[in-house]
């Protein structure tokens, strides 16, 4: 590997083909194009819906579909994909058959890495707050160990992207586990015995003080678009409060907007707020993000980055490369949010509007 490449590791959405599981909650035949295509603008500049373009409405249970992706994203210098993976106790799985199939074709032969999403599913995102559709449990020790053995054929696929000879598993919310400390010997401990060098785990969600080491993690990284929300929100969304309220002919769709707690802020605003500056424990790989608006799945409940360009997003990710070019080789790592999760508005893959853009933008830094 050139010690000067970096390697960019987009996040791959599986939610798009029909499960059993969603045609129960959301009716018959949901994908996450049903929030997509459903999306309305909700003021004046608005940017609603949000449409792919050459790739179209895909299936991910077609080969040729999960192809093009990855020929797509190696033409712009990304490294691989890192798919969420769900586990949610006692070998409760669920979305796991693109996935499934990318592992045992072989195809498509490009890196990838796994993430676990280690939340309960509920229908906030959906304007059903008190309900829970999946739990989220940690039954112990021996549903660790099944959950190792799952993943075992995964960790040893010559295309699992490593660090140190050691595969990288992202873990959404390890403050979450209750025994984090059994859950790390217990997968440390297997890998060793399965051969492996050990397992690179990196947090994600937690504070940027969380010590890593202190856990038996490696690394973090951090999506810091809530921390827009709860930390610094009164200014900017003042300043962006004021120029939605001149442009709105309309007042009905105003009065509508200031009773609901939607957050809207300039990306060119928030995006200050992206990269953390001080990291103190553990390797910090960025996280870079080309936009955000939620809106096709809350409605006016969203979280709204408005007016981000292909050249605003090149600066964040000039930011990031800066970031770690100093880092060992194998750690020079960013995480994009994301490849594909176009009802949250954050994707990379071609839209009617900007077309290859913004993989234009990150290919420019990772092509070098």
């Amino acid at each position: 590997m050139n010690s000067d490449k970096i390697r960019a590791i987009a996040f791959y959405l599986p939610q798009y083909h029909p499960i059993p599981e969603n045609d129960v909650w959301w009716g018959k035949g949901f994908t996450e194009w049903t929030n997509v295509t459903k999306a309305k603008p909700l003021f004046r500049g608005h940017e609603q819906p949000r449409l792919p373009s050459e790739l179209g409405f895909y299936d991910l249970r077609v080969p040729e579909v999960r192809e093009a992706q990855a020929e797509l994203a190696q033409k712009y210098g990304i490294h691989g994909f890192c798919y969420w993976h769900y586990w949610f106790g006692n070998g409760k799985r669920i979305l796991e058959r693109p996935f499934e199939e990318v592992l045992r074709s072989g195809k498509p032969d490009f890196p990838f890495c796994l993430a676990w999403a280690n939340e309960s599913w509920t229908g906030i995102w959906h304007g059903l707050t008190d309900k829970t559709m999946i739990e989220q449990t940690y039954p112990g020790k021996e549903d660790y160990i099944a959950h190792f053995d799952y993943l075992l054929e995964a960790f040893k696929d010559p295309r699992y992207i490593t660090v140190g000879g050691k595969p990288l598993f992202m873990v959404y919310k390890p403050e979450f586990i209750p025994d984090i400390n059994l859950f790390v010997d217990t997968f440390q401990t297997l890998a060793l015995k399965a051969g492996l060098k050990g397992i690179h785990l990196v947090a994600t969600n937690v504070p940027p003080d969380w010590n890593a080491p202190k856990y038996g993690f490696d690394a973090i990284t951090l999506f810091n678009v809530p921390k827009i929300a709860f930390v610094e929100p009164k200014e900017t969304v003042k300043r962006l409060y004021m120029k939605i309220k001149k442009s709105l002919k309309d007042s009905r769709f105003y009065k509508k907007w200031i009773k609901r707690p939607t957050y809207i802020y300039s990306y060119k605003d928030a995006m200050q707020y992206f990269i953390d500056d001080y990291i103190p424990n553990g390797f910090y790989y960025p996280m870079v993000v080309p936009n955000w608006d939620n809106s096709p799945r809350c409605g006016e409940s969203g979280f709204i980055l408005h007016g981000s360009t292909p050249d605003l997003f090149k600066q964040v990710v000039e930011k990031a490369v800066e970031k770690v070019k100093n880092h060992p080789h194998d750690n020079k790592i960013i995480f994009i949010k994301s490849w594909n999760e176009w009802a949250e508005g954050n994707y990379l893959e071609p839209d009617s509007k900007w077309g290859h853009q913004y993989l234009q933008m990150i290919g420019h830094f990772l092509n070098r």
